[in-house]
């Protein structure tokens, strides 16, 4: 039997069957694609949200929840993301597409008193949704037939408080809740046997973390230019994962899959208590008071060790340079609409966790997004339209592997208001 993690065997594989594989072809490793912290807001700006400070009422800072010194209204985000991906491997010069739409935030966020400020939102972490199939004919004429398949969701519920100590400095801690189930399998059979080879991986993950922030911003009151300094750091995993992994030689009685004559040949249940490991960024900013901003950060995610299909892969450390900014012509312009409507721009290099053939999984790329205000909408009270867009690069042409070109789309809304405030006129 050839080995499983070949290479080749996956670029061969997705191609095949490039439709029934999502997003990405690199998710059928550890916990599949991760897509967590990936609001519009942040995303347009290139990931930048460790020294990042809405000017703004109306925004909640959860990347770093000390970041929310001038948030005053009660704030509900709604978001989306159009995932487009373009595939190409120079085994045999295939190419492929796929797309994909999800819900990718959905948020609370409300003052509790002129320093306290608490925040609640849900986002899908990570996803795994892939059904590959493969086969080799030998010279002898025998076929080899391998099937991967792969699916779940692993979710994230933080709540986040913010607390302001002085007109510089700010604190936050968010906790963060990941639940979800991930499966995978791979099948190997021949022509000459009806009986399959059949290697299942079982991941339910339960696991708690949180993150603490600081921030600290400095305006010059005579130029209204000021300077922020932020820095964030997630750990104190709680939980785990179990990974319950079963090899096993079985046959189908039916086309509904129903397994029959099965015979385990190894059962294993493994826990991992570092699926989610120290996690640090720190960033600084620089812009104008209601105006423009420009910041710069760095990432650092410490790699973990994920069990898969009976055997545990160590992925390595994760940094991440990210660049962007905002800028917004003049808000107090009402003659002209786009004048009032804030630009964003980014970029970013991700040296990523997996490392196949000697290769790292990097991925760059740049971003732009507007936020467009709703028509009633001021400078207190800023909801709008949220529409960002990332293009970019992951993955590489060498050893087989394939490249990976994105272009993701996001919309959301951003509803803010001051609610439970009495009115003073009937």
């Amino acid at each position: 039997m050839k080995k499983i993690f070949v290479v080749s065997f996956i670029s061969v594989g997705y191609f095949l069957n490039a439709q029934s594989l999502s997003n990405s072809p690199y998710a059928t490793y550890g916990i599949g694609d991760v897509k967590y912290d990936n609001t519009i807001e942040t995303a347009s700006m290139g990931g930048i949200s460790t020294a990042y400070i809405s000017d703004f009422t109306s925004s909640f800072n959860f990347a770093n929840p000390a970041n929310n010194t001038n948030f005053e209204l009660t704030s509900i985000k709604l978001e989306a993301t159009n995932e487009n991906n373009y595939f190409k491997s120079n085994y045999n010069d295939m190419k492929s597409t796929k797309h994909s739409t999800y819900l990718s935030n959905i948020a609370l966020a409300f003052p509790i008193s002129s320093r306290v400020k608490m925040g609640i939102s849900y986002q899908p972490y990570s996803s795994k949704s892939y059904d590959i199939a493969t086969e080799e004919v030998t010279k002898s004429g025998t076929t080899y037939y391998n099937a991967f398949k792969g699916s779940g969701t692993l979710n994230t519920a933080a709540v986040a408080v913010s607390y302001k100590i002085n007109q510089e400095f700010a604190v936050g801690a968010r906790a963060n809740l990941y639940f979800g189930d991930l499966y995978d399998l791979n099948e190997f059979r021949t022509s000459y046997s009806e009986y399959i080879n059949g290697y299942e991986t079982k991941n339910r993950v339960r696991n708690f973390n949180f993150t603490l922030g600081t921030s600290y911003q400095k305006l010059n009151t005579r130029t209204d230019k000021k300077l922020t300094i932020g820095a964030t750091a997630t750990f104190g995993n709680t939980s785990n994962m179990t990974t319950e992994y079963i090899n096993s030689t079985y046959r189908y009685a039916d086309a509904a899959g129903t397994k029959v004559d099965e015979k385990i040949l190894e059962q294993q249940d493994t826990k991992s208590k570092n699926l989610l490991p120290l996690q640090a960024s720190v960033g600084v900013g620089y812009g104008s008071d209601n105006h423009w901003f420009v910041s710069g950060q760095v990432d650092y995610k410490k790699g973990e060790d994920i069990a898969y299909f009976g055997r545990t892969f160590d992925f390595q450390d994760t940094y991440r340079i990210s660049a962007g900014g905002w800028y917004l012509p003049n808000y107090n312009n009402f003659r002209s609409y786009f004048s009032r409507v804030i630009y964003r721009y980014g970029a970013f290099y991700e040296r990523g966790n997996l490392k196949l053939e000697g290769n790292s999984i990097n991925k760059f790329g740049v971003s732009a997004g507007v936020m467009l205000p709703f028509k009633n909408s001021s400078i207190t009270r800023m909801s709008g339209l949220e529409i960002g867009v990332e293009v970019g690069k992951r993955g590489t042409l060498n050893d087989n592997l394939i490249n990976q070109n994105f272009i993701n789309l996001k919309i959301g809304f951003n509803f803010a208001d001051k609610w439970f405030r009495k009115s003073l006129y009937n």
